[in-house]
């Protein structure tokens, strides 16, 4: 066992008996860790605290690790960026859910990704720090596949089709795997920008929609065993 301080971001928290939570992080020092929070649902005082545990919270964690197959336990955690937005914005708290779900479901190592956890802790402070958020999500998880290993080939875009399964533009426009015509205008407008020029794309609601479901299907395609996150419809439903 281990001793360990690091920065977390709480990936889910899922109660345990009546007074105890589940807690999975992704940390800068070892990447994906459970903890098993005894008694924290009961504790009137103490270290720890539930409110801490909200999806996509950041946190400092000094926590005891194994090497084993079992729940760690955290000893201290403190949060490291307060929000000061997402929990009073219905829409934010949403692309939140929904985008911790699916971290949850995807990311899995127990090893450092200095570059993924970068890129987390930067893009959730963005979201708290700006207003023009509707398509926040869609470049999220565009911008995700950098770090997942299957980010689109952006060369030869005039190419008239986009192969979901090879992640490249190509001229065979038939298979039902290679997104064509508007779908693709649309899929194009996200390709290599960052966060700060996403006020410069707009999509309508029925659009978004359909470059999300483009997206989650890219998903489906490149990472096995993923699939369509329960929060989607509800996702779709707040921006509608």
């Amino acid at each position: 066992m281990a001793i360990v301080t690091t920065k977390a971001i709480v990936f889910s928290a899922i109660k345990y008996s009546d007074t105890s939570l589940i807690v999975k992080c992704f940390t800068k020092e070892e990447g994906v860790k459970s903890y098993l929070l005894r008694g924290i649902l009961k504790a009137k005082k103490g270290k720890l605290k539930s409110a801490y545990f909200q999806p996509l919270t950041q946190l400092e964690l000094t926590a005891n690790h194994t090497n084993r197959d079992t729940l760690n336990s955290i000893r201290e955690a403190r949060v490291s960026y307060p929000y000061t937005t997402i929990h009073n914005s219905i829409v934010k708290q949403s692309i939140v859910l929904f985008l911790s779900e699916i971290l949850n479901s995807i990311i899995q190592e127990e090893e450092q990704n200095d570059r993924l956890f970068h890129y987390l802790e930067t893009a959730f402070i963005w979201l708290d720090t700006h207003h023009s958020i509707a398509n926040f999500h869609l470049l999220f998880l565009l911008n995700l596949t950098r770090y997942l290993g299957f980010y689109p080939d952006v060369s030869e875009q005039e190419k008239p089709g986009f192969n979901l399964v090879e992640g490249s533009f190509t001229f065979s426009i038939h298979d039902k795997l290679v997104i064509t015509g508007e779908k693709l205008k649309l899929f194009k407008k996200l390709l290599g920008i960052h966060f700060d020029a996403i006020h410069t794309v707009s999509f309508q609601s029925k659009e978004r929609q359909v470059i999300l479901r483009t997206i989650i299907r890219y998903f489906e395609l490149h990472l096995e065993g993923f699939r369509k996150p329960k929060s989607l419809d509800v996702l779709e439903t707040v921006f509608s």
